[in-house]
């Protein structure tokens, strides 16, 4: 049986994310169709939009060497970058892309057993960062007081996330489950460093995701990111580090390395762990990829396969240092296997969503995060004003104007400069609308926390940042 075909014959013990996914809700065809920014009404449903309006900028023409190289080593939060770098998203709209497979917390919510509950917890985790791959553009630093806002009732839940900070920049949202079945929130302050030939970016901030009915609350950071090539050659992706996944209620532990590619590539995208119970006993080992899919697997299961694999013949050996030395003045992409070879026994706890055919021409872009910036009818009259689809910078960019784009971008950074410079001569404090620095109570560490309000739709003290 060789690796695709094991890939969908694999056990599954919990069943497989195809089963329980919560996908938008169909509408049914008619002739009088209407169209808005890509969304599309039929028979008086809006469907999510399935492109954008123009095609991704090219950067052939640009280069980035000239404002990096003076970087190198340096925190990059307050380098100005110029616009074409950018994707058209702000990166309050790419931490809700943490919500584009909620199916799995619905899952964890109807699973009676808690080791259960921690290996989806873990899929959750890991599918958190899938949307990562291939996504080489920067997102749009958020002004100070900016806001999302992400309702899906089809997916029963509700975001919204605010700037809290400039210097050093903060981000924190809060997700409430429409059915009151769970709370995910977190702040992250995303540390960007430029080393030459890439750029490293740790996320630095707490993941909580509390189960309600379960009364469970689990706790996690993500692994840091490396941007191959930003000077020269393709440019690629990597997720490592370790991920430690805490149910603090039980006591389990999950502990997940995110694996660096490595000399010959082998491990690319790789992720290994285990989950252990509160006496520290492994209870179940946990396997995939970030960019594909993830299994779970009994301990012994997995000992024995580990050691039944033959080690590779000295002619691949030699094969694979061969390949490896090619390209010095890049980091050559590793040229890996792209399925998971799945051990029998396995479960399937999670795949990741195919991506849209064209995404390649979208920013790599995949069908969530197609969605985020879409603006429906009337939805402008109901959004805060400070909501970052109606920032003109990105909607330019949105729509191919890099030109506008550029030129918005520049006047909304001096407004927030200006603005600042006022509070500093007033001896005024930046006051947060929707969150405030408070404790963690299950992790003792200082955290933005959400005050509420925000659904009530009362925006009039909302700063003018537009």
């Amino acid at each position: 049986m060789n690796s695709e075909e094991e890939f969908y014959d694999a056990e599954t013990g919990l069943e497989s994310d195809d089963s329980c996914e919560v996908s938008f809700k169909d509408a049914l065809v008619f002739d009088n169709k209407q169209e808005t920014d890509g969304c599309t009404q039929e028979n008086g449903v809006w469907e999510h939009r399935k492109s954008l309006p123009a095609e991704m900028i090219s950067r052939n023409n640009f280069s980035i060497w000239s404002i990096l190289k003076k970087c190198i080593g340096m925190e990059l939060s307050k380098i100005a970058m110029p616009v074409v770098f950018n994707e058209p998203l702000s990166f309050l709209q790419r931490i809700s892309e943490y919500m584009e497979h909620t199916h799995l917390i619905h899952k964890a919510c109807s699973l009676p057993d808690s080791m259960e509950r921690m290996q989806v917890v873990a899929a959750f985790a890991v599918s958190a960062v899938a949307s990562q791959w291939e996504r080489t553009g920067k997102p749009f630093n958020p002004l100070l007081g900016e806001t999302f806002e992400l309702t899906r009732e089809e997916e029963g839940y509700r975001l919204i996330s605010e700037q809290v900070s400039h210097h050093p920049p903060v981000s924190a949202f809060h997700v409430q489950s429409l059915q009151q079945e769970f709370e995910f929130h977190g702040s992250i302050y995303p540390k960007l460093k430029f080393w030459g030939k890439s750029v490293e970016a740790e996320p630095k901030g707490t993941m909580t995701l509390e189960l309600l009915k379960h009364e469970e609350v689990y706790t996690w950071t993500n692994p840091m990111c490396c941007v191959h090539n930003v000077i020269l050659g393709k440019l690629w992706i990597e997720q490592y580090g370790t991920v430690e996944i805490i149910n603090h209620s039980t006591g389990d532990k999950c502990v997940l390395n995110f694996k660096s590619c490595g000399m010959f590539g082998k491990d690319l995208h790789k992720v290994e762990g285990y989950i252990q119970d509160s006496s520290k006993k492994k209870r179940s080992v946990i396997y995939g990829k970030w960019t594909e899919c993830m299994y779970s697997v009994d301990p012994k299961l997995y000992e024995t396969y580990r050691k039944s694999e033959k080690k590779p013949s000295s002619d691949s050996r030699k094969l694979k240092q061969e390949r490896s030395c090619e390209g010095e003045e890049a980091d050559d992409l590793p040229d890996v296997q792209e399925t998971v070879t799945v051990i029998p026994g396995s479960a399937l706890l999670w795949r990741v969503t195919p991506r849209p055919a064209h995404s390649a021409q979208i920013y790599n872009f995949t069908s969530f995060a197609v969605t985020l910036n879409e603006l429906k009818p009337d939805m402008e009259r109901q959004l805060a004003p400070t909501d970052c689809r109606l920032r003109p910078d990105i909607r330019a960019m949105e729509n191919g104007d890099i030109d506008l784009a550029s030129a918005e971008k520049e006047r909304l950074e001096e407004k927030q400069r200006a603005a600042r410079r006022e509070r500093s001569k007033d001896e005024e404090e930046w006051t947060t609308r929707w969150f405030e620095l408070r404790t963690n109570p299950h992790t003792g560490t200082d955290d933005w926390l959400y005050t509420g309000g925000y659904f009530d739709r009362n925006y009039t003290d909302c700063p003018d940042i537009y």
